[in-house]
């Protein structure tokens, strides 16, 4: 429901814990220069606290709904990966590539950061992993059978 608990050091800014959304929250990505955070739902709306607002996909129709997002090193900006690797930059976050145009054998689950290079690597349901920019591919889940 969107709902944030803060505890230890962590600050509270808010939360849409008492809102009612038009799509669920999906991600969070702290705000390095603010120590503010986002909040994005699965239609890809944005909401910000303490944090600059980019934009959002909120009044775009997707083709599938937004799994995750990630803010760039500086805090200046945020991306969002769609299930079906689909990526949407905002502020000073590059587009590096996707997975938006490929039929995956699973679907992206989540995404984090490369802060060293400003790329980022999307991981799918099934343990594949993508790598854009700098992004170092490093291996892949294997499961036994």
């Amino acid at each position: 429901d969107g709902g944030i608990f803060s505890f230890g050091d962590a600050a509270f800014y808010g939360s849409m814990g008492a809102t009612s959304l038009n799509a669920p929250i999906v991600g969070i990505a702290a705000d390095p220069a603010t120590g503010g955070y986002w909040e994005v739902a699965s239609d890809g709306g944005i909401f910000s606290y303490n944090a600059p607002f980019f934009g959002s996909t909120g009044s775009i129709r997707l083709n599938r709904p937004i799994v995750g997002m990630e803010a760039t090193p500086n805090g200046q900006g945020y991306r969002f990966v769609a299930s079906d690797g689909g990526i949407f930059t905002y502020g000073n976050a590059p587009f590096d590539g996707s997975t938006g145009g490929i039929t995956l054998d699973a679907p992206v689950v989540g995404m984090a950061p490369d802060n060293a290079t400003n790329g980022y690597w999307m991981a799918a349901a099934d343990g594949g992993i993508f790598t854009y920019g700098g992004a170092s591919f490093m291996g892949r889940l294997v499961t036994a059978s």
